[in-house]
């Protein structure tokens, strides 16, 4: 099989933790042929296919030189067995393109994971209000006088840009409201921008757990991100210690519910966030925590995406 990984550049990984770099390791060691290229990368010319400037490789097993470059070509995406898109957030204008230009390749007969329309159509916040059973209150809106409302009603609140990753521009505001009209003009651009409200969820003490669903069907273990000192994010870009657990009975519940919905969507791999009883979050354009679960439970996180991705394409 031949396998193209649309991906940050090479040189920014780091392969100790890096869940494309695990795909990619799965991948060459069951012998599977391995490219790479970036967004910048694809093309899409007047009466022709998309194509795009990629480097073969090779990984060393070298903890620094980890991969060599086999050749450099332009080639049909169509020409692939499969595309894993794997871009790191944000969702910017510039991913958005590159969807569309995977969703043409798609047409002249490229196998892309995840596809790109379900990409385009699953943002990772406002995925969760189709699943509202499984959702804490939650509240989407520009206006401070609902903000407000919101948190009269529940007085310790969360508010967050739809758009951040990484944990980036989440506040929490507490019973005394302190700062909350600040906060508000600072993430909805005095009223331009939407973001998302919620009622604070105090088990974040516990950690905010990754849950991956892959193939429809939940890995068995997660990694809970637990927050650090007075921080209050468990996001691992901001301090948060991951520590790989089993599935709890509710975390289960949620993944058997969504994964089924998710994969017939043409969702091969997601990453359900999930604090308490509650789900948060749906990620689906590069959910990472495979090594970080495997070299805590020994549970090869990366052997079961290549072996959906091996079904997926029978």
């Amino acid at each position: 099989m031949n396998i193209l990984f649309v991906a940050d550049p090479l040189e920014s990984f780091k392969i100790y933790k890096d869940t494309t770099f695990s795909m990619m390791r799965e991948a060459q060691r069951r012998g599977h042929r391995v490219a790479a290229c970036e967004q910048q990368d694809l093309l899409w010319q007047r009466g022709a296919l998309v194509t795009a400037h990629v480097r073969d490789l090779t990984l060393t097993g070298d903890k620094t030189a980890w991969f060599s470059v086999d050749g450099t070509r332009a080639v049909a995406l169509k020409d692939f067995d499969a595309i894993i898109m794997r871009k790191d957030p944000p969702f910017d204008s510039e991913y958005f393109y590159a969807t569309h230009l995977l969703e043409q390749a798609e047409r002249e007969g490229a196998r892309v994971f995840n596809k790109p329309a379900a990409l385009r159509n699953h943002p990772e916040k406002l995925a969760i209000m189709e699943f509202a059973q499984f959702i804490g209150p939650t509240l989407v809106t520009r206006d401070e006088a609902d903000i407000k409302r919101f948190h009269a009603e529940h007085q310790d609140i969360i508010l967050k840009p739809l758009d951040g990753m990484g944990g980036m521009g989440i506040f929490r505001v507490g019973p005394d409201g302190m700062n909350l009209g600040s906060i508000t003009e600072t993430l909805n651009r005095h009223g331009a921008q939407s973001l998302m409200v919620q009622k604070f969820l105090p088990e974040i003490v516990h950690g905010d757990k990754r849950v991956l669903v892959i193939g429809g069907k939940p890995v068995p273990f997660c990694l809970a991100r637990i927050p650090q000192g007075s921080e209050v994010r468990g996001n691992l870009a901001a301090g948060g210690k991951g520590v790989a657990q089993a599935l709890s009975a509710r975390d289960l519940e949620i993944g058997n519910a969504l994964g089924p919905v998710l994969a017939a969507r043409g969702l091969l791999l997601v990453g359900l966030d999930v604090i308490g009883d509650c789900l948060t979050e749906v990620n689906v354009t590069s959910p990472t925590c495979f090594q970080e679960i495997f070299d805590q439970t020994g549970c090869d996180v990366a052997a079961l995406f290549i072996d959906a991705l091996e079904q997926a394409l029978k």
